[in-house]
């Protein structure tokens, strides 16, 4: 395996430390939501589909102001969108513990909107940050970042509010994104190369079949992994597992680590569509596996190795055929694919496990992926480029 390009990408000016930074700032984001959900069910004794509501509305306020936050980027830069965001977060985190629950359900929604995306926001930094013949490399280890965090977040956020209370995990969270966001507001990194113009390109010009195909690719990718993980859930509970389910999350994150390893030190690399759609087809036969927790982590491992190398070729595409005035927006698209992939694909695959078993969930979450890719594949062969030049 050639490492010389991670060198390369560590060697870049102010690239290692912003990594740090960025991975440090998406613990508290990826903890937020196990935080609400534990604090619907332990501090305000709800049942699990309150704290699933609570979930979904989140997901939705997210989904629609990714693209605004990222617009509020390309108009009037990074320190605007983080005025606001960090007034609204550090509000809503603070008095979040003693609201109601009707009132937390809608103040959830809203909040969402003007939420910190440190996701796509930390891919736009570092597209700006490392030349073009760095940025797939640059991007893989940005996608393995994420996957720490996701292993961090959520255990963090679990152990506060059992260790200490809900409260208390509420304003940790709230406290950390606060601090985060005035330090990125200090530092102020950019969000274009040097040299980069902000003018505008019609969005027509750039938003076509092509992009669009990228942006379903996202939600696609998201939808195989978010409805796996349910299957594995339901798999495990099925075992009388149930406690060794998170052993099954590190499996599918370490395959993830290892397969964006792989990819951000290649220079050929296949298709998007072929890479979401073999994520689809290793899922579909995961579930005939799922009579042992041994041989089910092992058939995890393929459709997950594929998992960052996707979502690092999502990136990558978008920010090749986004205009530099629009990247904010176009990154905030992607973050609302991912979203809207993950807030279809736990209840389709749940309904479906519902109506029948485990293995039908993985069925279903990898052919559903594959008929995405085929439709991705599709859409973008109608529409010829468009120069942004």
């Amino acid at each position: 395996m050639n490492v010389s390009p991670y060198l390369a990408v560590l060697r870049t000016p102010r690239v290692p430390g912003f990594m740090l930074l960025m991975l440090v700032a998406r613990v508290p984001a990826t903890a937020a939501g196990m935080t609400v959900t534990m604090h619907v069910l332990l501090g305000l004794e709800r049942g699990y589909g309150a704290a699933g509501l609570v979930g979904a509305v989140s997901t939705v306020g997210i989904a629609v102001g990714s693209p605004l936050m990222g617009h509020l980027v390309d108009r009037r830069g990074l320190r605007a969108m983080l005025a606001l965001s960090m007034v609204t977060e550090g509000v809503f985190w603070f008095v979040a513990p003693l609201l109601s629950y009707e009132v937390l359900l809608v103040t959830c929604f809203v909040t969402g909107i003007t939420v910190m995306p440190v996701m796509s926001l930390g891919r736009q930094i570092l597209t700006a940050l490392v030349p073009d013949d760095r940025r797939r490399t640059a991007l893989a280890m940005d996608s393995m970042a994420v996957e720490l965090s996701f292993m961090a977040g959520p255990a963090l956020g679990v152990a506060l509010t059992t260790q200490a209370s809900s409260r208390t995990a509420m304003w940790a969270v709230g406290t950390s994104m606060v601090v985060i966001g005035a330090i990125l507001y200090a530092v102020n990194p950019p969000v274009r190369h040097e040299g980069e113009t902000g003018a505008r390109v019609p969005r027509r010009e750039w938003l076509d079949g092509r992009l669009l195909g990228v942006l379903i690719s996202a939600g696609g990718a998201t939808f195989v992994l978010s409805g796996v993980e349910v299957s594995v859930v339901a798999s495990m509970r099925g075992l009388g597992l149930t406690g060794w389910t998170g052993a099954m999350v590190v499996v599918m994150c370490v395959a993830s680590l290892a397969g964006g390893f792989v990819y951000g030190g290649l220079t050929r690399v296949p298709p998007l569509w072929a890479l979401m759609g073999g994520m689809g087809v290793l899922a579909v036969p995961i579930g005939l596996f799922g009579g042992s927790p041994w041989w089910l982590a092992l058939t995890l491992v393929p459709t997950n190795f594929l998992c960052a190398p996707t979502i690092t070729a999502t990136g990558e595409l978008i920010t090749k055929h986004t205009p530099a005035s629009a990247r904010g927006v176009a990154m905030g698209l992607q973050g609302s694919a991912f979203t809207l992939g993950v807030a279809l694909g736990q209840p389709v695959t749940g309904f479906v496990i519902d109506h029948s078993s485990p293995a039908w969930g993985f069925a279903v979450a990898g052919l559903g992926a594959v008929a995405i890719a085929a439709g991705t594949v599709a859409l973008s062969r109608r529409t010829s480029p468009v120069p942004l030049g």
